[in-house]
């Protein structure tokens, strides 16, 4: 594996960027239009009924944001010029044949001109509904590989999947690949288009039963999603599509150079444009915000296990020196892009910066004063938490039942929203589980090669920075992830 120049090798290529509104696409492509402004284009596929609707969600969701706040200082009152020379917004849905694109001008354009495709599109909800998991995360990916395949210029199809596809085993994941029908418990019978059909037979069964509702079938959905992803060994819908995502594109991707890139949990930016630029509720942050509050009552989770977090600007970097070092070589590989082995961070480390943190920046109330926090009590199994929560939930619940069946249903309202949090608490921990007690760690080999590769540039090493031993943990979550989090998501 050989690394050129990225700066020279971005220059004038062409690059198709699905997803291109979610977290992680806009950093990629702030990135691209800040390092590399001789860039060509970048096709730009977003979820909308027309180009103007998806150019119109591009610069709401996209270029009105902080992230663009370097690019807007740079270009002033040029950007806009500027971005509509470089990047063409494409309506689009990847669940649909060539991408769901209508222009059929487009399309032959696109197929004649990008040199690379960049598959960041997908649902990340752990319990989705089945099927538009399967669409997005599974025949999603099938859909952008046979766009790239038409592609006569391609040089590699870049695809963002999870380190998580490995499920809940103990020990070093390695970064190999998942063959078609492999199941991680060896159940039989795993078939990608068996999993279609037992969707479409359920929706059948639906719409021929008057009773159904729309929120009945949703969750309906959602339980059929957990319950074939827990038949062959995966903890949830969403690691269980991206799983039979990266089956069916190293089946089906011929002589393609393929990336798969396996991020582990993203954090807010490390550096780039600035530190601790974040967007939308991830669960540590929800977490320590909770805490913040006041509203946390206890964590969940072993002190001792490792949570693998990386900076969203890290994945960047390394999903684009991936590009540049697999580019034109037709095989598949993988890179975990993650810190549990080269850098290791405890739970326990998050919980003591969040306590440091909100000591001295404390939550201000509504009524303008302060909040104190102190030492949380921490449930370190789950023995532990169903034992504190039938103490001071369930108990309490039965009371309340008993209760209102004594005073003909007077308190009806009181006793259906405690029993409906109570059910959504134990959902949410049922789901996040294997990763609060996680003793998983995964082998990032390939991604130390390539950092390796990066650092004989000099001047790239700087720009384009991906090794998690350079973070300090204290010191990132307390002084830029924790502030970025309360600034950016919590406001």
């Amino acid at each position: 594996m050989e690394l050129g120049s990225v700066l020279e090798f971005l220059s004038h290529k062409t690059i198709l960027v699905t997803g291109a509104t979610g977290f992680l696409a806009k950093i990629f492509v702030e990135k691209i239009l800040r390092v590399q402004p001789k860039v060509n284009k970048l096709y730009l596929l977003v979820r909308a009924n027309d180009a103007k609707s998806a150019l119109q969600r591009f610069n709401t969701e996209a270029v009105a944001k902080d992230l663009f706040k370097v690019l807007k200082e740079k270009y002033g009152t040029n950007l806009q010029s500027f971005l509509s020379e470089k990047v063409i917004l494409v309506a689009g849905d990847i669940t649909c044949e060539n991408l769901g694109v209508k222009d059929s001008n487009l399309i032959e354009e696109m197929w004649q001109n990008i040199d690379v495709v960049v598959n960041v599109a997908a649902t990340t909800n752990f319990d989705e509904r089945y099927d538009i998991a399967l669409a997005l995360n599974t025949f999603g990916a099938k859909n952008v590989l046979n766009f790239a395949a038409k592609c006569v210029n391609i040089k590699l199809l870049l695809h963002v999947s999870t380190a998580y596809v490995s499920g809940e085993k103990p020990g070093v994941m390695l970064e190999t690949p998942y063959h078609l029908g492999e199941a991680l418990n060896q159940a039989p019978g795993l078939d990608i288009n068996t999993e279609k059909k037992i969707i479409e037979e359920k929706l059948k069964e639906f719409s021929s039963d008057e009773t159904s509702t729309d929120k009945s079938i949703t969750l309906a959905m959602k339980d059929l999603g957990i319950h074939r992803a827990n038949k062959f060994g995966w903890p949830n819908t969403y690691v269980f599509t991206k799983a039979l995502g990266e089956m069916i594109l190293g089946h089906l991707k011929g002589n393609m150079p393929l990336v798969i890139l396996r991020p582990t949990i993203i954090t807010s930016t490390y550096k780039e444009p600035f530190p601790g630029w974040i967007e939308g509720i991830r669960t540590i942050d929800s977490l320590a915000v909770g805490y913040g509050k006041g509203r946390l009552a206890c964590f969940l989770g072993d002190p001792e296990s490792v949570i693998d977090v990386t900076p969203a600007d890290m994945v960047v970097n390394a999903m684009i020196t991936a590009m540049v070092a697999h580019a034109n070589q037709p095989c598949e590989t993988i890179y975990h892009v993650g810190s549990s082995v080269s850098n290791p961070l405890k739970y326990k480390s998050i919980q003591e910066s969040g306590y440091n943190y909100f000591s001295r920046h404390p939550w201000i109330n509504k009524d303008g004063k302060p909040i104190s926090v102190g030492k949380i009590k921490v449930l370190n199994s789950m023995e532990s938490f169903q034992r504190y929560f039938s103490l001071r939930y369930l108990l309490p619940l039965q009371g309340l039942h008993v209760v209102n069946s004594a005073t003909c249903h007077a308190f009806n309202g009181t006793y259906s929203d405690l029993k409906r949090k109570i059910s959504f608490v134990l959902r949410v921990v049922e789901l996040y589980k294997p990763y609060l007690f996680s003793k998983s760690v995964y082998d990032d080999t390939n991604t130390r090669k390539l950092c390796q590769l990066v650092r004989q540039n000099d001047v790239e090493a700087n720009m384009f920075y991906l090794n998690p031993k350079t973070i300090k943990w204290d010191v990132y979550f307390e002084h830029i992830h924790l502030p970025g989090a309360v600034k950016h998501v919590f406001k």
